[in-house]
This record gives C-alpha cells, structure tokens and sequence, in this order.
C-alpha cells in the first residue's frame, strides 16, 4: 500500500502548532485525507486520471464521514470507485470492541435501563439521533463476525488450557441478575496464546462447562495435558469427564485466597509466606519437603488450615510435571489478568447489561482483538521441552 512518505512543516506551521488550539486537528485531518487518497490509488493501481494497464478500477467521488477523535470532530472526505469494492482500513480499525460498548450504550438507553450516568455517556458519545432499527443493524453486522471468531475452527493442539469466570450485572426477565462470563483460553503447540471460547451462563455448572467443553471438542479442540483453573466443583467434574488424561492445576492464586480466608488474621502473613516457599521451589521434591515442614510447624496451632492444606494442595503442584520454564506460567489463571480488568472496565461503563446478548457481543468483541493480538505476537512458551 501507498502512504504519504513526507510531510513537512513550515516555520509558520510550527508556530501554530504551538499557539493554534485548531491546528492540530487541521494537521490531523490532512493526514488523514492523505492517507484516504494513498489507499484508494494503490486499490486502483492508479492516480487519478493516469493511463495505465494495472488499472483495476475508477473514481467515482466522495462521500463524507465524520469522525471523532481525541483532536475533536474531523470531517473527511471518503474517495469512493464505481464498482463500490473500495472500503478503507481507517475506519475497519475502530475497534470492534468500542462499536460494541457503543452499542450496548445504545440498547440500555433504548431500552431505559440505563442510569442516569450511562445516559450522559450515551448521549455525548452517540447523540439522541439513532433508532431501535438502526441499532437493531448495527448489532446483526457486529454479531456475524464475532459469531464467525467464536464458531472458528481449532486447528492446533492445545496443551494448556486456562478456565476463568467473572460475574456481571444482566437485566433478565426484568430483574438484574449477577451472570458468569466463562473464558477458556489456552496455549498452542507454538507456543502462542489465544481465546477460545467465551460464554455467558445463568449458572456456574457442572452442565455449563460439559456443554463448553463439547463445543470446544466439536470445533476441533485436541492434545490438552494441562487444565489450569480455580476450584469450582462443577467445573473439576466436567473437566475429569471431558479431558481424561489431562492433568488439574489447581491456580495457586485462588488457593492462597482461600488458605488465607481459614487463617486467623495473626498467622495470615506467616502461612502465605510459608505456602509461597513451597509453590517457588525448584523442583517437586523440594516442594514436597517444604510443605511437610509447613505441616509440622502449624499441624497443632492451626488444626483446620493443615487439613485443607493437606487435602487440596496436591493438586496446586501438578505445573511441576511440566517443563522448569513453563511452570511459573502454567501455575495460575493469571494469564487472564489484564483481560477481566479490561472486561471489568467496560462493563463499569455500562454498568446493566440490557440483555445477554449486549454482554456477549461486549466481551467476544473483546476478546476477539485480543486473541488476534495474541496469534500474531511473540511467542509465550518455548513448547520445545514439552513432550
């Protein structure tokens, strides 16, 4: 593609860059035009009105679009050819998930369950100016391709997967309810993470992650050795069922939340650093000794937390099977992190989700970008060692 190589700026332009509130949107959107005009000459292979036989079209004229940016409203002038094939990667790069938190904007205030705070968002981000019906259009166009990401075929093996919920408000039946937003994210054969499943369920069951899990098998999900999760019942359940074979993780996060939660308050410090010593060992023997030696000191003044610690932590150490380089990466749910606090600032925007399916296009739309940051960036894990 053909961009805009060199852009100079006069004195009489810097000295309104710096003194000129204006400037740096009239700068903007000469670029921007600029950068509409290179598109459309390398689609065409060919400048306006140049003779040429790599030509695979012609001009056909303007359209406006009005776009707001951080500089304010820019107003461009969109080059259109006569066949209507031109479509410029400008706008694509929206993101999908700001038309989605847009949209979901929309159908709360159309829907009036929106407060008085989403109401104000609404309004300065799209106006009062749109309709049910043309909501209604921009949600099918949305939903076709986040359904497409979400119904894709696996192709790759997947040696670890990673299985997280989090909980957001959903109008249904006209009452709000807290519903689970299930992610399954995992790690291919080359080392890449991605998404791979996102679901919203009424319900946390054993029946929701069986479903889940077909799904996933039907698409073409295959090698799982790792399951990496917290210790939901009904979620162990499905996964001895569907990935026999495959090993439990048990995310150490989640297990020193829960240690902690039995602790009395004067020994909370003590035991976590005692529990870290032993999930930072080197190898699974040491780990083992570590934690016999944290049994003993604490088997008599802390009756209750030992058991639990006795009765669930072996399932804490199961990365340790695993390759020494993985282990710190496989031993918890942390993986997706950032992406439930990105999930969460969304929906702290929205605050009620109309419906379930707002929430769902929010998140796959979400998470759709950052699967397809995830393939295309560097690898998270050497899988060499992994056998």
């Amino acid at each position: 593609m053909t961009y805009p190589k060199d852009i100079q700026i006069t004195a009489p332009e810097q000295f309104a860059l710096l003194n000129d509130p204006d400037f740096l949107n009239q700068a903007v959107t000469r670029f921007l035009q600029q950068f509409l005009e290179a598109e459309i000459t390398s689609f065409l292979q060919a400048e306006p009105y140049q003779r040429t036989g790599e030509r695979t079209g012609y001009r056909n004229g303007y359209k406006p679009r009005i776009v707001k940016t951080r500089v304010g409203r820019i107003e461009l002038s969109v080059p259109q050819d006569r066949e209507g094939r031109f479509s410029s990667a400008l706008f694509a790069r929206f993101q999908r998930s700001e038309k989605a938190l847009i949209l979901a904007l929309q159908e709360a205030y159309l829907q009036g369950v929106s407060t008085r705070k989403v109401t104000k968002i609404t309004e300065a981000l799209c106006g009062t100016s749109f309709s049910k019906s043309q909501v209604s259009q921009l949600c099918q166009d949305l939903d076709e391709d986040i359904n497409a990401w979400r119904e894709r075929s696996l192709d790759q093996a997947y040696p670890y997967l990673i299985i997280d919920a989090t909980y957001l408000h959903i109008r249904s039946r006209g009452q709000v309810a807290s519903e689970g937003v299930l992610i399954v994210s995992g790690i291919a054969e080359s080392g890449h993470r991605d998404i791979l499943s996102i679901d919203v369920a009424h319900t946390e069951t054993e029946a929701t992650y069986a479903d889940l899990f077909k799904d996933l098998k039907k698409r073409g999900l295959k090698g799982v050795q790792l399951v990496i999760s917290d210790h939901h019942e009904g979620l162990q359940n499905a996964i001895k069922r569907h990935f026999q074979g495959a090993s439990w993780q048990h995310c150490q996060t989640h297990f020193h939340r829960n240690i902690k939660g039995i602790t009395p308050p004067k020994h909370q410090r003590e035991v976590a650093e005692a529990l870290k010593d032993v999930f930072n060992a080197p190898d699974h023997n040491t780990a083992q000794q570590r934690l016999s030696q944290l049994m003993d000191t604490y088997e008599e003044i802390l009756p209750n937390v030992v058991d639990k610690i006795d009765r669930d932590i072996i399932h804490c150490l199961a990365c340790f099977h695993f390759p020494k380089k993985h282990q710190r990466r496989i031993r918890t749910t942390n993986l997706l992190e950032r992406l439930n606090r990105e999930i969460k600032r969304r929906a702290d925007v929205v605050q009620i989700f109309p419906n379930q399916e707002a929430c769902q296009r929010l998140i796959g739309a979400l998470c759709m970008e950052w699967s397809e940051e995830w393939i295309t960036g560097r690898r998270y894990l050497d899988m060499t060692d992994l056998k």
